[in-house]
């Protein structure tokens, strides 16, 4: 199989690499992610500039219908900076739910704000009991004078103190962890009976717990099908599992060529560590995990379009490999910086953080092992 970039996505990829080395270099990144909105709105209109939010969307909705592939070119190279924007919450998964379950309303309402800027969205799925199971909903969406009122609390819900509009799963039928009577809901962040309690993540992004207290929303803010939207969400997530695969391979990446420079350059015993053999052979089992997390990012992005179980198990091996090597690769990369691997100022640390909080997100690499067994 040919993995080669056509022209077009070379192309995308260097401009991606511009933007980072112009826009996110590691003091600029602790500068971004200091502010209280924990990014930068003028790099968020650049993306839009540049169509990158758009990408996948349709072109009819103004976007410039591209393919996974395109994706994660993008995804890679954000990875390499840290780049802070809420791209995976708004682009790949609040885009991916408007485009595969939005009615013909909502996309042509919301579709090319999106691709302009001028809209960030958050998933809310995650509750105290529900771990890491898409299907455990016990927030509520009672029919109401032809519309829903919606009841419950909803967890780490990535970017949502930023976002306009938050994307809910609620149950409208069924109990504990039935796939049946699942649905979700399109309704604005300021919407009487939305609390949010904003926190910072251990990777300095932002997030929050939203509480829903008789939140009142109409028939129009439903995507999807009523009590059928958990295939979905599980397509929509195995989407933006592969955008996080990407995502870990460009900070694998960044880290061992961070880590291989510092090998020439620091020195002892009159001599670069580098030419120690021992430290070598680390080197290559560095290298060694981050070649096969991009294989496994290639191979999930190639099947994102096949059956909903051959493109599940496709996701789940892919997050139990990046997990793995992304924790490994930080590891290495801290222990062979040695101390100063840990402090604030130097980038290896925040590295390693994302790709811990990329091994946590939507099921680590334990929960995806024994869902990949069980898709056998």
């Amino acid at each position: 199989m040919d993995f080669s970039l056509s022209d077009e996505q070379r192309q995308l990829q260097d401009s991606v690499g511009r933007f980072v080395r112009d826009r996110y270099p590691f003091e600029q990144w602790r500068k971004i992610t200091d502010t209280p909105e924990g990014f930068a709105g003028e790099n968020w209109r650049q993306m839009a500039e540049l169509g990158w939010l758009g990408v996948s969307l349709p072109e009819e909705a103004g976007g410039l219908g591209g393919s996974p592939v395109d994706t994660m070119v993008i995804l890679e190279g954000l990875g390499r900076g840290l780049v802070a924007e809420p791209y995976l919450s708004t682009v790949v998964l609040g885009g991916g739910f408007l485009v595969l379950g939005g009615t013909p309303e909502m996309r042509e309402r919301e579709l090319p704000k999106l691709a302009a800027g001028d809209l960030k969205l958050a998933f809310a799925h995650a509750e105290t009991q529900s771990r890491f199971s898409l299907e455990d909903v016990v927030t509520s969406a009672k029919a109401a004078g032809g519309g829903y009122v919606l009841n419950g609390r909803k967890i780490v819900v990535y970017d949502a103190p930023a976002a306009d509009k938050l994307i809910v799963s609620a149950r409208t039928g069924g109990a504990g962890r039935e796939r049946e009577g699942i649905s979700l809901f399109l309704i604005d962040r300021d919407a009487p009976g939305v609390h949010l309690r904003a926190y910072r993540t251990l990777d300095r992004r932002r997030a929050a717990d939203v509480t829903l207290e008789k939140v009142a929303v109409d028939a129009g803010a439903l995507i999807g099908v009523r009590d059928q939207a958990l295939p979905l969400i599980e397509q929509v997530v195995d989407h933006a599992i592969a955008a996080l695969a990407a995502e870990s391979v460009g900070a694998m990446q960044l880290l061992t060529e961070t880590t291989t420079e510092y090998l020439k350059t620091r020195k002892q015993f009159g001599q670069p560590i580098g030419n120690f053999q021992a430290l070598q052979h680390r080197m290559v089992d560095i290298l060694i995990a981050t070649e096969q997390a991009r294989s496994m990012s290639y191979m999930v992005t190639m099947k994102l379009d096949r059956p909903a179980r051959e493109r599940s198990r496709a996701a789940a091996a892919a997050k139990v490999q990046i997990g793995q090597s992304g924790r490994f690769v930080g590891q290495q990369a801290i222990q062979l910086h040695g101390g100063m691997g840990m402090s604030d100022e130097l980038n290896v640390g925040h590295f390693a953080k994302r790709l811990m909080m990329i091994d946590m997100l939507y099921g680590n690499a334990d929960h995806h092992r024994q869902r990949f067994i069980a898709l056998e």
